[in-house]
């Protein structure tokens, strides 16, 4: 019986890559391809609030480390790779293109980069927050409730709540009033 399980669950899973993952849409949780994606996703991920919107393209990856609050969307193309936790809280507004990494590779000298490690650290994306379009938040980044994360920007470091940040490394521009 948990070999039928296993094999069901991949062949699920490789549907949705397949044929939903990409399966048009328009930017709200209530189209049909956004509720054949998460319908399809729920049972692998974390945890999935109501009213998620995940658009075309988005790949995630491993599913069960990853956790989305309520009516929080995911923008096209965005790549979530969860080595560690992620979690996105509830509200939140990520445009297309987003990267996220948990994990990294060591940099020390006398050690071949190829050799080194990989290090990990959780994310974690509070309630409220607006994320630009091709933002990429590096490990174990925490992004307080209410922040604001300009298109383009590379988040290295905590971003704190109600806080506007941009750039190339993300550095604060201004605050939520």
């Amino acid at each position: 019986m948990r070999t039928f399980r296993v094999i069901l669950k991949y062949t699920y899973f490789a549907l949705y890559n397949i044929f939903i993952k990409n399966f048009p849409s328009s930017n709200s949780p209530a189209s049909i391809g956004s509720r054949l994606r998460i319908f399809f996703l729920r049972p692998f991920l974390d945890h999935a609030g109501q009213n998620v919107n995940i658009q075309p393209g988005v790949y995630l990856h491993p599913l069960w480390n990853i956790s989305i609050g309520n009516n929080s969307g995911i923008g096209a193309n965005s790549y979530i790779s969860a080595t560690d936790k992620v979690e996105i809280g509830n509200d939140v507004l990520i445009g297309p293109g987003l990267f996220v990494y948990t994990a990294n590779h060591e940099t020390r000298r006398g050690t071949p980069i190829i050799q080194q490690k990989m290090i990990s650290a959780p994310i974690r994306i509070g309630n409220d927050v607006w994320i630009g379009t091709r933002v990429t938040i590096l490990p174990g980044v925490t992004i307080g409730d209410g922040a604001v994360i300009g298109a383009g920007a590379v988040v290295t470091k905590n971003v704190d709540p109600f806080t506007i940040v941009g750039g190339v490394p993300a550095t604060k521009i201004g605050e939520r009033k």
